[in-house]
């Protein structure tokens, strides 16, 4: 996952529910330096009763977010439209230099 050109994300899931799975394995897939470099994460984690569906945010260089229903989404989706836009990102960074 191309993850240089984000610089926000941001979850909500209930940790203990099975459809958050995908908002879960998402963080997962964040290098371990990505704060560090200047990405912002953000979790909030729901009750264990909680009713509430599980989003995640990403937000890029360019200004565009992305809001997806992770509870309906599976990883490789998130992953893959993740990416779709980073590449663009990427194409056009590579045009610029």
């Amino acid at each position: 996952m191309i993850t240089r050109f984000i610089t926000e994300v941001s979850t909500r899931f209930n940790p203990f529910s099975a459809r958050s799975k995908s908002a879960r394995l998402f963080l997962s897939f964040l290098p371990p330096t990505a704060r560090s470099s200047g990405m912002t994460i953000t979790t909030k984690l729901l009750a264990r009763t909680s009713t509430e569906p599980s989003s995640l945010t990403v937000k890029f260089k360019d200004g565009k977010e992305l809001n997806f229903d992770s509870d309906t989404m599976g990883i490789k989706s998130l992953i893959e439209e993740v990416d779709r836009h980073s590449r663009i990102l990427q194409k056009q960074s590579d045009l610029n230099e």
